[in-house]
Parts: C-alpha cells; sequence; structure tokens
C-alpha cells in the first residue's frame, strides 16, 4: 500500500505543473523504440552463420596471401601449434601414444566384431581417421578410432539392409558407404554451422542411451564369452537374453558339446582387467596398468591357446588377420541401387550419434585444460575424417571416453599422442598381426565388457532426476527404448520425448501476474514474491516465451482475459474499483507471428469493450516492427507503447486520476 501511496503523490505532483519533464522524458524514450531501424531481412538472418564462418575468405582487408594463410591455419589448427612444439612435448606425446595404442589395439579388434566387421577393419579404422584428426581437430586431449556405441548402432541397423552372414561382402560394402554419408553430414553440420542439430538428442537422452546402449553390448558378448554358435542378431535384451537361454539349452542337449572353457578363460580376464580398472581410479600413479591391462590380456590368453591346444578343445579363435596398410574401398562405394537411401538415413544417425559422443568427451576434458572447444571445426574435422576413412577401408570413427581419459592420464600435450597412435596400430598390421590367429573370442568379449562401466553413469541420471523430472523422463525412455525394443526406436523415444517438452513449453508458455517489490522499482512475479504489491486498477502481465505464436497465442489470450475477469470480480467484491489497465511485460519475447498478432488485437477489443486500456512494455525489435507493419501500434495509439513497466504504471495511474 505505501508504494501505491507514493505513486498517487508523484501524480499529484505533476498535476500540480512539475509533470512536464518527466512526462518529455518518457515520451522520449518510447521514441527511441517506436522509432528503432528495421531489424535486418530475413535473407540476411538466414545466412548469417555462414557468412560469420571462418573457412571461407571473408576478410577484405587482407591480401590473397594472407587470406589463404589465415584459411589454412583455420582448416589445420595444427599449423598454429606446431611452430610451438618442443622436444618435451613429444616425450610427453609419445609415452601417451604408446599407452594409448595398448589399448586402442585389443579395443579396435573387439569393437570391429561387434560391428560384424573382420578384425582388420577395427584396427584400420585406428590409423586413417586418427591421422586426419591430428590435422583438422582441435581438442588435444580426444582419442579418435572405433566405438561402442556406434559399432552397436551399425550392426544393429545395416544388418535390416544386408544380413552380414549371407553376403559378407555386400554388408561391409554398405558400410563404407554408410561411413562416407555419416562423414559428409558431419562435414556439412560443420561448414554450414549446424551444429544446433546435434543439441536434440539432448543430454539428459544421451545418458539413458549410452546406458541402455552398454547393456545392450554387454548382452551381445555372451556369444563371445559362453562360445556359443547360434545367436540372434536381433538386440533388444529379451531376444539376446531368450537366444543365450537357447543356444546353451540346444548345445546341451543335442550332440553339439558346448565348451565352458571359454567362459572360464573369458571371465578369468575380465576379473584381471575389472581389478586393474579398480587400481588405476584409485592410484592415478598407476593410470597406465588399465591401459595396458587389455593388450597383455591379448598376448597371455593367446599364448595360452597356443601352448595348450585350446583351440582344438572348442576354444573359438579369432583365425586370420589380415595385415598390411590400409587397402583402397573407393570401388566398394554404392552410390547406385536400391541401399543409397537406406545407407544415407543410416549415415545421418551416425553422423549424429558420433559428433554427441565427441563433442561431449572433447568439451569435458577441454574444460579441464581451461581451453575452447570450436564445435563447427570438430564436427568438419570428424567429416573429413570419416570421408577419408570411407575411401581406406574404415568405418565409422569418433572420440572415445575411455581412450581419452587414457590419453589425458598418461599427460598428453597436442593431438601428436593421435598420431604416434595411429603409426603403432599401422606397424602391428604390418608385423603383428599373424600373432593374433590364436587369440580366443572370449578375451574381445572381456575386453568389451570392462570398458562398459564408463557408459553407465548412474549418478547423472539420479542428479537428472533430482534437477529436471521431464529431463529424467526422456532418459529413461532412451534407456527402456534401447534395452527393450532397438537401438533406433531408444532414440526415436529420447527425441520425441525432447520435443514433446518443447512443444509443451511452447503451447504453454510462463504467464506471471507482477507486482512492484518494496522500495525498489522492480516488478516481479507475485507467485515467486509474496511480498511484491500489485496496483489496483491495474493488472501487469509478463509473458515469458521466446514466442508468441499460432501454438500458443489463442492460450495467453484466454489466460490474461481470464484474469482480468478474476481481478474485476475481486475489485467488485471490496469496493475498490475496476481494472482499468492491462500491461504487457514484452521484455522475454522475442517473436511474433500473424497468429499472436491476431490474438493481440482480439485481446485489445475485448479490453476496450470492457474500457481498459492496453498498454505494452519494451517489445523487443522484430516485435515492434511487426506490429508497427501491422497497425497494431496505430490501434492502441502510440503513446501506450512504454520503455519501463514503472513508466507504464506511472502513466496509467496518471491517465486514472486525470479521469472525471
Amino acid at each position: 500500500m505505501s508504494s501505491v501511496s507514493i505513486d498517487a503523490s508523484s501524480v499529484r505532483v505533476r498535476e500540480l505543473g512539475h509533470f512536464h519533464i518527466e512526462d518529455t522524458d518518457q515520451t522520449e524514450r518510447s521514441q527511441w523504440m517506436l522509432n528503432s531501424p528495421n531489424p535486418p531481412p530475413l535473407w540476411k538472418r538466414l545466412f548469417r552463420p555462414l557468412k560469420d564462418t571462418k573457412f571461407f575468405f571473408s576478410s577484405k582487408k587482407k591480401t590473397c596471401h594472407g587470406n589463404a594463410v589465415s584459411f589454412l591455419g583455420s582448416l589445420f589448427p595444427i599449423l598454429s601449434w606446431l611452430r610451438n612444439y618442443k622436444a618435451s612435448m613429444f616425450k610427453d606425446d609419445l609415452l601417451a601414444g604408446l599407452t594409448l595404442a595398448s589399448l586402442s589395439i585389443p579395443q579396435s579388434i573387439g569393437y570391429a566384431n561387434l560391428a560384424r566387421l573382420d578384425p582388420q577393419y577395427g584396427l584400420y579404422t585406428s590409423v586413417v581417421p586418427p591421422l586426419i584428426y591430428a590435422l583438422m581437430g582441435s581438442s588435444r586431449e580426444i582419442a579418435i578410432g572405433p566405438v561402442a556405441v556406434v559399432s552397436l548402432l551399425l550392426s544393429s541397423l545395416v544388418q535390416k539392409v544386408v544380413d552380414p552372414a549371407a553376403n559378407p561382402d555386400a554388408y561391409r560394402n554398405v558400410v563404407f558407404t554408410v561411413t562416407l554419408f555419416a562423414g559428409i553430414f558431419q562435414t556439412a553440420f560443420g561448414v554450414f554451422r549446424l551444429g544446433f542439430l546435434v543439441d536434440f538428442l539432448s543430454h539428459a537422452a544421451l545418458v539413458g542411451f549410452m546406458a541402455g546402449a552398454a547393456i545392450i553390448i554387454g548382452l551381445q558378448q555372451l556369444k563371445g564369452l559362453l562360445g556359443l554358435t547360434h545367436f540372434t542378431t536381433k538386440t533388444d535384451a529379451v531376444s539376446v537374453l531368450e537366444s543365450v537361454y537357447k543356444s546353451l539349452h540346444h548345445q546341451i542337449t543335442s550332440a553339439e558339446k558346448w565348451y565352458p572353457l571359454n567362459f572360464v578363460m573369458g571371465c578369468s580376464f575380465l576379473i584381471f582387467l575389472l581389478i586393474a580398472r579398480f587400481i588405476g581410479r584409485k592410484n592415478k600413479k598407476l593410470f597406465w596398468l588399465p591401459a595396458v591391462a587389455p593388450l597383455l590380456s591379448v598376448i597371455l590368453s593367446t599364448l595360452i591357446v597356443y601352448l595348450s591346444k585350446a583351440d582344438k578343445n572348442g576354444v573359438n579363435i579369432i583365425k586370420h588377420v589380415k595385415g598390411g596398410l590400409n587397402p583402397s574401398s573407393a570401388h566398394q562405394l554404392q552410390f547406385h541401387g536400391q541401399h543409397v537411401g537406406q545407407a544415407a538415413k543410416i549415415g545421418l544417425i551416425s553422423a549424429i550419434i558420433a559428433l554427441t559422443e565427441a563433442i561431449a568427451v572433447g568439451r569435458s576434458f577441454a574444460s579441464i585444460k581451461g581451453y575452447h572447444l570450436d564445435g563447427n571445426k570438430e564436427m568438419l574435422a570428424m567429416g573429413c575424417m570419416n570421408i577419408a576413412g570411407s575411401f581406406t577401408s574404415c568405418y565409422v570413427a569418433t572420440g572415445s571416453f575411455s581412450r581419452t581419459a587414457v590419453n589425458f592420464s598418461a599427460g598428453c600435450q597436442t593431438a601428436v599422442s593421435n598420431i604416434v597412435m595411429a603409426v603403432t596400430v599401422l606397424l602391428c598390421l604390418e608385423l603383428f598381426t599373424r600373432l593374433l590367429y590364436y587369440t580366443p573370442m572370449a578375451i574381445l568379449a572381456s575386453i568389451i565388457l570392462s570398458a562398459l562401466p564408463g557408459l553407465i553413469d548412474i549418478r547423472e541420471a539420479c542428479y537428472i532426476w533430482k534437477v529436471d523430472k521431464l529431463d529424467f523422463l526422456a532418459c529413461i525412455g532412451a534407456f527402456f527404448g534401447v534395452l527393450f525394443a532397438s537401438v533406433e526406436i531408444g532414440l526415436l523415444v529420447a527425441v520425441s520425448i525432447s520435443f514433446a517438452k518443447i512443444l509443451m513449453q511452447s503451447i504453454r508458455p510462463g504467464i506471471e501476474v507482477l507486482g512492484r517489490v518494496p522500495r525498489t522499482e522492480a516488478f516481479c512475479d507475485v507467485s515467486q514474491y509474496p511480498m511484491a504489491i500489485s496496483t489496483p486498477g491495474i493488472l501487469v502481465i509478463r509473458i515469458s516465451s521466446g514466442s508468441l505464436c499460432f501454438a500458443n497465442a489463442s492460450f495467453v489470450r484466454e489466460r490474461i482475459v481470464k484474469w482480468v475477469t478474476e481481478e474485476e470480480d475481486s475489485l467488485k467484491e471490496t469496493d475498490k474499483g475496476r481494472v482499468q489497465a492491462v500491461i504487457l511485460d514484452m521484455t522475454n519475447l522475442m517473436n511474433v507471428d500473424t497468429s499472436g498478432i491476431l490474438a493481440l488485437e482480439e485481446l485489445h477489443k475485448r479490453l476496450l469493450s470492457c474500457e481498459v486500456e492496453l498498454a505494452l512494455v519494451n517489445p523487443r525489435w522484430l516485435v515492434i516492427h511487426k506490429l508497427k507493419v501491422a497497425h497494431f501500434v496505430d490501434k492502441i495509439g502510440k503513446e501506450w507503447v512504454f520503455l519501463t513497466v514503472a513508466e507504464a504504471v506511472d502513466a496509467c495511474l496518471s491517465s486514472k486520476f486525470a479521469d472525471p
């Protein structure tokens, strides 16, 4: 009540002849807003991201040579930091790269098996893409190569196009084509600055998707861990568990024997890998132990099988692994035929998943080191390396969280660690692939299983539940979708829930009744600030929405009319007069369409019929432009457009006291 009396007294002072200075200031401030220049046209707003990109020669002040140097420096970040590269840094990168290679070699073979490809293709993917990324990528720590989630995604989607068991060559060709399309999409995202498309898979959805994929990947490894020969091609948990039961029952009851030695060997080394992982986490100085443990497991298990002739006693082994440099796969890419459209669709899904994982990993470690990671440059680098990989017998590569953590812990300084890792894997392809002949499949399964706990983040899921229940719904939807349906269903559920959340917020935007906070000029939501005082006869409303559009315009209009009616009834009961003005605070409103303008016009007519004035406060640049073009400002009167809520309230009170 004190603020109301202050407002009333200030109005009386103006009526005594001292109001002209303040009124002049208020009119001038309103004119600043009403006479602001027109906003940029639509085509400029659409093409501004492309104009702002640094991948093109856009500087008019530089010479052609300067533009070329700037372009190459932007395209190849290695040119900027290589000039200051020191021998001490190479020592750290060499150690990190060798440590990284010891983990990458067994993991790459295992992930190729998960993608239903021959083992050498996983090793190929750890050679060319890391080399390209080292030249074009901006992250110092990220480790490039095949990853479990993308491998599962490819095997689950591509096998619906071509059966890998019936036609492995055609399956491999489709995978290479998918890799090419994934690279093309990733490059387009970077060049045209379309990184926002990756954000459609929200953080919460990604947490649920990763957890569900980790469990599915783990269940898929039961085939190798148990030494099963009959196994399902489906990826949902029910089908996999049913297949395990039927396979075990078939092998136990039929003449075909089941050899538990696969299980014993796989579980033994899995325990060893988990212990090494636990020790590495407890003692940071022993970071190298979980990194070299997979390679050590491969060496020991291969020796055991070779010396004991366990392969003749039912232990499944890798057998032949083709060595040598990456062969060209350009002639295997399919640009014609019935599978091109499906390959493009799978490539788009793979591109988004790979980018989401890589950028999340890269940014998390960049924040620790205290530098910024340019998402668009990362997309361009990822796209170019996958395009190059598709021509050199590689499948979709991206940043791996587990290997990046090892790279970071090993003390890497630059992307040279990726080069060292790639060269080491290449030497392995040239010299040591024959030694992998007796490597048991159960060891590959145990290596993949040991890496899966890092994909399941229960703590983050609990955090999401505490902060945002709708986000948790997207998280749990993605988790159960992947677990009990399929990978693509899980992604679809997650994206659908995220879109539903956005749609619900758009259709039901925040609309708040404001009151003046005592001893201030601030007007705040009376629900959040109960001490805020409403001015009798004046209803101040804030539209807390980015856009007043066809989806929410009717809702906003009806809600305001309802509040006006309720306020009118309340004032009649207390004999405090009637509602004389409605003030709309448009500070948060960024845009309005024709449906929104039509709703405002209908609201204005409805209020005029009740002899209630409508005032607008601080409409944004695009909003005031459209309201002027639609002549809505002329309908309500230019004097009813204000810069602040306080000025609008004062003007309404002045009008109230001026009335006879």
